[in-house]
């Protein structure tokens, strides 16, 4: 069976508590850049799972950030 990088990213943090999770996403920021992919993988869950006025907010916390 031949996983493709999003499904073995998702594969990985599946079942992990809150705090897994945080500690997962804490040690990736800031980190190797392959993590890179895996930060964008959880971003896109999250992505998908809000609804669109935190969706505006991300992107206005992105935007003030970069600006």
């Amino acid at each position: 069976m031949i996983l493709s990088l999003r499904q073995a990213i998702v594969q990985r943090v599946e079942g992990k508590s809150n705090d897994e999770l945080k500690e997962i996403i804490n040690d990736s920021i800031d980190g190797q850049e392959q993590a890179l992919p895996g930060l964008g993988v959880l971003f896109e869950v999250i992505w998908k799972n809000i609804d669109s006025e935190k969706q505006s907010e991300l992107v206005s916390a992105l935007h003030d950030h970069l600006t």
